[in-house]
Formats: structure tokens, sequence, C-alpha cells
């Protein structure tokens, strides 16, 4: 591995922490490179500040001077609520500046590097830009097309069941998949699940056992609102914020009531009796999420497909069947074609426990 990449693994590496957390600011790591010693680390932190650059050049101090630095993404070049990355960088005397990937927010947008550039700093891009772009796919879906990036999980039996014909699902999938699914729930700002879901299994949707202290967003979608007010959801509304998308036809006495719950409500437009999942990723864009995890059940994760908003798959599978008269993981796509179906390519395949783990992505266009 060459010096630039070795470096920008790191920074990548350190970008990761802050997924989940820095909504809606990308997740972006810093590194920062004195000759041969790495003498400032940083990445987004919490509700989006400070950035990556501005922690790593404090922690640099004097050495950052001469120094070169390497980030995950073009470092901003507006006036936010904190000032431009470029023009700290400038400021503290970086010398060179390895960057993965452009930023496609047009208050950037190249006017990162054309900063650092005119000040006489050596710019180089592309380092490692594939994984920069996949890191950050849900920043730069929601600058572009206004939703969040979706990881949809499905955790089923071999054949393809998520719970028994009277309801049991719990637990198909072993321990060590289930502290998996808890570790990618941390590294999303969202968790989502449907209104069947919720009231089937009454979930918590909460990082649990890991010694992790911040909770992603709650999100339910139901047309109606019909899900249970004495649920687990509704209880802990005020502690781990729930977000509830519905449809203009909810009950108004449900709706008073899940907001005294302290549930925030998104009202989303409704298409062939549901809820139409473009706009549902939309208002949830709109709110600021980049990364939503969903957890299905079956119909939602069918309507998110069938629309092409699904952006990564990732299936946990255990070693026994159910039989036909079990639940589907997926409901009903309308396929008549075998070349209309949603297509996948596989990007991970390991064990966990006695489980197997697979995660698929989108296909590069």
């Amino acid at each position: 591995m060459s010096r630039d990449r070795r470096y920008m693994a790191m920074a990548l590496g350190l970008g990761r922490r802050g997924q989940g957390r820095c909504w809606p600011n990308p997740a972006v790591g810093c590194v920062i490179v004195a000759g041969d010693r790495v003498v400032g680390r940083g990445w987004t932190q919490p509700g989006g500040r400070p950035h990556a650059e501005p922690m790593a050049l404090a922690q640099a101090g004097d050495q950052a001077r001469g120094a070169t630095a390497y980030v995950t993404l073009e470092p901003c070049a507006h006036h936010g609520k904190t000032p431009p990355c470029c023009e700290a960088l400038a400021k503290a005397g970086i010398a060179r500046v390895v960057a993965a990937i452009e930023d496609s927010d047009p208050r950037v947008a190249g006017q990162g590097f054309a900063y650092l550039r005119d000040r006489g700093i050596e710019v180089v891009t592309g380092v490692m830009a594939d994984e920069a772009g996949f890191d950050h796919e849900g920043f730069f879906l929601r600058t572009e097309q206004g939703r969040p990036f979706v990881t949809l999980k499905l955790a089923s039996s071999f054949d393809g069941r998520i719970a028994t014909a009277t309801g049991q699902s719990q637990w198909i999938t072993g321990a060590p998949a289930r502290r998996l699914t808890h570790a990618m729930r941390a590294r999303h700002d969202a968790v989502m699940v449907g209104a069947g879901t919720a009231r089937a299994d009454d979930p918590s949707l909460t990082v649990r056992d890991m010694g992790y202290g911040h909770q992603p967003v709650r999100v339910v979608v139901s047309r109606r609102l019909d899900v249970p007010l004495m649920g687990q959801l509704a209880r802990s509304a005020r502690q781990v914020p729930v977000w509830m998308c519905h449809g203009a036809d909810a009950d108004a006495d449900r709706l008073r009531a899940w907001e005294a719950a302290g549930a925030r409500l998104l009202p989303c437009a409704v298409r062939h009796a549901q809820l139409d999942p473009e706009d549902v990723l939309r208002q949830l864009g709109a709110a600021g999420l980049t990364r939503v995890f969903c957890e299905g059940g079956s119909a939602l994760a069918a309507s998110l497909l069938a629309a092409d908003l699904v952006d990564e798959l990732v299936g946990m599978t255990a070693g026994f069947p159910i039989g036909a008269e079990g639940l589907p993981s997926i409901g009903a796509l309308g396929l008549d074609d075998l070349a209309a179906a949603p297509r996948f390519q596989l990007a991970e395949l390991h064990r966990a426990g006695d489980d197997i783990v697979q995660r698929w992505r989108r296909p590069v266009a």
C-alpha cells in the first residue's frame, strides 16, 4: 500500500467513528502527517461540530506547519456555524492536502480545493475515492436527491422466512448476529420499521450491550398510526427520539396521543393505499437524516425494493427452514419477469456464530 493510501485508510477509519452521530453533516476523517509521524487525528464530532480538520489541527498544533493533511472529503469552503475548513488548513501552514473525493454540496463543490491551490498548497485528489464515496454516500444522496442512504437488513430462516405462521420470530438468528445488528444500528442515523413489525414485536430499536451511549432515531412507517401507545417505543419516546411517518388520514386522536408521548410526526404522501416510500425518504432527508437502517417488515421491505430505494442489502441467514406457511421476509413485488427483479452485487460474506451474513450493494452505474 502506498504512503498516501495508508494514511487515507487511517482517515477513513476515523471518519466512520462519526457515522450515525453527526447528521446532517458528513462523517469526515482527517489525519495530519509531519515527516513519517502522525501528529493530528480528527473526525466529525456528534452533532456535526467540530469538523474533522479543526479537531486534527488542534491536536497537531505547531507541527501542522509544512505537514500533509489527509481528508476523506473536500474541506468545506463556506461559512456556516463554523469557519471554512480550507481556511483553517491554510492558516495552520499545511503544505499538502490529500483528499479522497470532491464534495457534491454546491456550497463547496471544488471551491475548497480551489481555495487551497490559490494559496500555494499542493492538492492531491482521488486517493481511495471509491471507499470514501461509499462512506459518504448518504450525505451525497441527501445533497443531490434529498433522501438518505438506505440499508435494508433481513434476518431470516434458510428458506427466507422471518416468522412462523403463528408470528413467532424470536430468535431466528443467534446472539453473534444480533450483536452485529446492534453495531450496524449504531452506524446509522436512524432505525426504521413498518407498523406491522412495531405491532408484532414491540421492539425498542435501540443499541444495547455495546457500551454505546448515543442512540439512533427510531422511525416507524405507519399510515394510520395504528401502533400500540403502551409499547416500548411510545413509553421511551422522550428518552430516545421516535419519528412517526403517517398519512393524512391518520386518526386525529392518535396523532395527538403520539405527539403527547413525545414523538415527532412526519406527514407523508399516500400512493396505492400505502405510504409512498419515496416521500417517506424525502421527509426523512428534509429532517436531516443521511443513513437509515431498515429492519422490515416484509411490506416495507417490498415497497422500498419495488421503488429502487435500497442502497445496501444485509441478509442474516439461519441454518433451519420454517416452511411455506411462515411469513416471508419480503412481501409481494408483483414480478412477472425475472429480469425485472432488483439486482445487487455481493460485497461481503462471512459467519456470525452459526449464521451467515451477506452484504450486497447497489450496482455501480
